[in-house]
């Protein structure tokens, strides 16, 4: 990954090729449930229920409409089992997994903020 520029380096557009696709991956990942979804399913295969139950606040309308959204995105699989009862069954993509890095460092860099925070 490229690193921030500093001040005295700057050019508007270097800076603009930074924060375009900064801000249209903060603008799909925004909100409250997409990346918990996404960690619930890097655990493994899901179904509906599971995740309603693992990620704790989240209503099955609004874990019905992220579902989609990450379908629709191609972040998530959704699979249908000709069974009896029908059997779905929730599981990232190799797209959705290319997220592992960036939640990662997400969860180091949360971790360190709050130690730093609770010190005070």
């Amino acid at each position: 990954m490229a690193t921030v520029i500093k001040k005295q380096q700057h050019d508007p557009k270097q800076c603009a090729s930074m924060l375009l696709p900064v801000r249209d991956a903060l603008d799909f990942l925004n909100g409250k449930w997409k990346i918990p979804i996404i960690i619930s399913l890097s655990f493994g295969n899901k179904r509906f229920k599971e995740m309603a139950t693992e990620i704790q606040g989240i209503t099955d309308k609004m874990l019905s409409k992220e579902l989609r959204d990450l379908e629709q995105n191609q972040l998530v699989k959704r699979t249908v089992y000709d069974t009896v009862p029908v059997k779905v069954e929730y599981s990232l993509t190799d797209y959705g997994s290319s997220l592992d890095k960036v939640i990662s460092e997400l969860r180091a860099w949360g971790v360190q903020h709050r130690k730093r925070i609770m010190k005070k």
